[in-house]
């Protein structure tokens, strides 16, 4: 397996980039302009592996795109709710998103749809969604272990009633099913009792769905959210731009943190509907200084002679950040404990086992908790080969110990094509 070395940079930084668009936004609005009635125009369109196995779903099903990926948009004609494919096998991947979004938008059809993805889409959860699809009056079949994909679903439309999701593995069993619910033939009352992993990108489903004309009535309490879908409704065609990727921005934006200097990441700001934009927040108590405008986000490192603090932090809102921060916890004064992310086990690899593995090389000492890590950071961190396991968070965030490392050396670094395929190029100019 190849490796990328890496070097670090030789002074503090001054950089102002843009990065390409959101993976959850592209996949969120290729499924509802789908249903959409009428044409619709998506720009600043993320063209990466998870939203190639969306777009190619899509096609499988019947739906006609136009894609243009030098310009970053795609033409979608609606189906206006109704799939055009009576049958389906689709591929897909390692994209959870396409996985568990699919299978919800395959019920609303009226024949056999299959879905499948790689090993490891086949260890990832998505039992919870299918309880609930069958309750809706959509038989699903088990192909393998049940809970898991592949899956093969007998549609028949959704009918209208309540469902309920109980502590759900990942907060895109709930979106899967908010976006397909405006098809249903009468309302879809979604109850989710405890707690809901991930919950922004609950929100910004939301957000996407109330773009293309459907809204839904939302109430939390008492650990119990409900999500009332009045049904049916329908979304509308409409020209919609796609924010820049906040996960893919935390790297660039985590990177004074180490290197010192400053970093802006325009498009991405106060306005963003993506939860991971809050990640500046966790820089801001580490002690970098941020710069927060509707359109754009700046980091200052740490000023001259100051170090970075440890902290302890609940990330359970934001778990695709926990690797950027258990990175940049090397270069901290002090522990820091990042927990209630237990989830990270399911993702593209148990993310906590990989962590621990690849911060102890850097000379770490890394305690993996139940649901989380404490990361105490060596007196020196030393120069690594890492291991990436097929993940792309795992690649691009330890990219980040070559701004101050010789020698660092990332192995498999086409792993990133999953959401960023030319993010080591980027990195580089970025960093030189």
């Amino acid at each position: 397996m190849c490796a990328l070395r890496l070097y670090p940079v030789s002074g503090p930084l001054d950089a102002v980039v843009r990065l390409p668009g959101s993976k959850s936004i592209t996949n969120r609005a290729l499924v509802t302009s789908a249903l959409a009635h009428g044409e619709s125009r998506l720009s600043g369109v993320l063209f990466a592996d998870d939203t190639q196995h969306m777009l190619d779903a899509l096609g499988r099903l019947g739906i006609s795109t136009a894609a243009n990926p030098e310009a970053c948009t795609v033409g979608v004609e609606g189906c206006g709710g109704h799939l055009p494919a009576c049958e389906a096998e689709i591929y897909c991947g390692n994209s959870g998103t396409t996985m568990r979004f699919c299978t919800a938008l395959c019920a609303l059809g009226y024949g056999e749809y299959a879905l499948d993805g790689m090993a490891r889409m086949r260890e990832r959860p998505i039992g919870a969604l299918v309880e609930a699809l069958q309750t809706l009056g959509s038989p699903v079949e088990y192909l393998g272990t049940e809970g898991y994909p592949p899956l093969r679903i007998y549609a028949r439309g959704l009918k209208g009633r309540m469902v309920r999701f109980d502590a759900p593995q990942s907060s895109q069993l709930v979106s899967a099913l908010l976006m397909a619910a405006p098809y249903a033939r009468t309302d879809v009352m979604i109850e989710v009792v405890g707690q809901l992993v991930s919950e922004p990108y609950v929100r910004m489903t939301l957000a996407v769905m109330e773009a293309f004309g459907v809204t839904v009535l939302e109430r939390v309490a008492s650990g119990t959210a409900r999500y009332i879908v009045a049904a049916p409704q329908a979304y509308q065609g409409r020209e919609y731009p796609i924010e820049p990727d906040a996960s893919n921005a935390s790297y660039f934006l985590a990177a004074p943190a180490i290197a010192g200097g400053r970093v802006t990441v325009e498009g991405l700001g106060t306005v963003s509907i993506q939860g991971d934009a809050l990640f500046v927040d966790i820089l801001e108590q580490m002690g970098c200084r941020i710069e927060r405008g509707t359109e754009h986000l700046t980091v200052h490192g740490p000023p001259p002679g100051a170090r970075l603090r440890g902290i302890d932090v609940d990330l359970n809102r934001m778990p695709d950040m926990v690797q950027t921060l258990a990175v940049v916890a090397l270069f901290a004064e002090g522990p820091t404990h990042i927990h209630n992310v237990g989830n990270l086990r399911l993702k593209e690899t148990d993310r906590l086992a990989a962590l621990a593995r690849e911060l102890a090389k850097l000379g770490a000492a890394v305690e993996v908790e139940s649901d989380g890590l404490v990361v105490r950071p060596p007196g020196t961190v030393v120069p690594a080969e890492i291991e990436t396991y097929a993940d792309h968070r795992m690649a691009m965030s330890f990219a980040l110990t070559s701004l101050r490392l010789e020698n660092v050396a990332i192995k498999d670094p086409g792993c990133v094509s999953k959401t960023f395929p030319d993010f080591f190029d980027r990195w580089q100019a970025f960093a030189r």
